[in-house]
């Protein structure tokens, strides 16, 4: 970062909160004595600073000044679009007007000769985000429940399942086009991952009966740790991969990480799967297919054979 564009980042840091000058060294990866330096530079251009001590000391700017209106430079225009323009390419957030305004305020008020060295990397550049044509219509109001830990009461639809839930969610995100939340179930008795978008109605506990699922759901915690050595160990599965079935596995949330090259033509996956995940990783492998091949543990591999074989009998020709 230019030392210009450092005390810029400073002076809005400030404007935030009060920062010590070992916080502000780890915010931008410089020495304490820099941002000392660059403390005083401040204040020889007329930026009024003053210093507290104590723990809840540090530098602050003195009430009432004010940085002028925004000023970005090109790689923090650039930072800003891209994030923007990925979030369009998602069907539904809950900033569905503002990710569009936003972009267009930005564009407006941004230096032509900012706009003209930065939208050619923009046309060369992006998330990749699946195309999806459902909507989430509660994703919104879910938002605010998750920020307040409510417990909820919701109609959920899964692929087996339409049924009530007593949930309190504790987590948002989008992955692969949707958007999931993190909960921990009262049913299923442990957190769990529900789309966002098979939430078709949604009721906030009464906050009695939330303390009760609460309480409930910390009973149900001890009583499985109580039963911890009842678990099944875990299992170290160690599997060849192809460069297609490397990009499949690369994806997964859990064991995307453990890819790696092996070879000019092969790749290799190594990790440890919690013993109650066995039959995910049997579907996992399967569906792999040919561009992957397990080599150890030897009943993983009867079993991804096994499944293979019910497959393959069903395809049989009768001739």
């Amino acid at each position: 970062m230019k030392r210009t564009d450092r005390l810029m980042a400073i002076l809005i840091a400030l404007q935030q909160r009060p920062e010590t000058a070992q916080s502000l060294a780890d915010k931008f990866e410089v020495s304490r004595r820099t941002v000392l330096r660059d403390m005083q530079s401040l204040s020889e251009m007329g930026v009024p600073l003053y210093a507290m001590a104590g723990p809840k000391g540090g530098f602050r700017l003195m009430e009432g000044f004010q940085l002028p209106p925004l000023q970005l430079d090109s790689q923090e225009a650039l930072t800003v679009l891209f994030a923007l323009r990925a979030m369009t390419k998602l069907a539904d957030t809950p900033f569905n007007q503002a990710r569009w305004t936003v972009t267009d305020k930005l564009k407006a008020i941004l230096p032509k000769q900012t706009l003209t060295q930065i939208e050619p990397v923009l046309e060369h550049m992006e998330v990749e985000i699946p195309y999806r044509t459902v909507k989430a219509p509660h994703l919104s109001a879910l938002l605010a429940y998750t920020a307040e830990s409510k417990w909820l009461h919701v109609l959920y639809r899964s692929e087996r399942h339409h049924r009530w839930l007593k949930l309190l969610p504790q987590r948002l995100y989008s992955a692969h086009g949707f958007w999931y939340c993190e909960a921990y179930s009262v049913v299923h008795e442990e957190a769990r991952t529900f789309r966002v978008d098979r939430f078709e109605e949604i009721e906030v506990l009464a906050e009695e009966e939330g303390e009760l699922s609460g309480r409930q759901a910390a009973q149900q915690k001890h009583a499985d740790k109580q039963h911890v050595g009842d678990q099944s160990p875990p299992i170290r599965i160690v599997a060849k991969l192809t460069y297609r079935g490397a990009l499949l596995a690369e994806q997964d949330v859990h064991i995307g990480e453990r890819v790696k090259q092996s070879g000019d033509d092969q790749w290799e996956l190594d990790f440890m799967c919690p013993g109650s995940e066995r039959d995910w990783a049997i579907r996992f492998f399967y569906m792999l297919g040919p561009d992957a091949e397990v080599l150890s543990p030897e009943p993983l591999r009867d079993e991804v054979y096994r499944l293979a074989s019910q497959v393959a009998g069903r395809y049989r020709s009768e001739s």
